[in-house]
Order: structure tokens, then sequence, then C-alpha cells
């Protein structure tokens, strides 16, 4: 029984990090270009060789 006492505990702080985690993305945009990462691999950018 004190396992479980001590288990909730840690699963709702490590829920509530990663909460956290989620919202600071969102604040520093992270979310802002959702496509274009998957446009640009797309992109073929050739470089001559020297």
């Amino acid at each position: 029984m004190t396992g479980i006492a001590i288990l909730i505990p840690i699963a709702l702080a490590m829920g509530a990090l990663g909460l956290a985690t989620f919202f600071w993305a969102l604040k520093g945009n992270q979310f802002e270009d959702l496509e274009g990462a998957a446009n640009r691999i797309l992109i073929d950018e050739e470089d001559p060789l020297s």
C-alpha cells in the first residue's frame, strides 16, 4: 500500500512536468510551421562538387 502512496505523486508530478514542457514549447513557437519541415525534406538542393 505504501508503494501506491509513493507512485501516485510521482506519476502526477511527471504528468505536470510533461504538461509544463508542452506549454513551454507552445510559448516558444515550436509548433509554428508544421508543414515546413515536411516540405523541406522534398526539396532537392544539389550542391556542385568543387
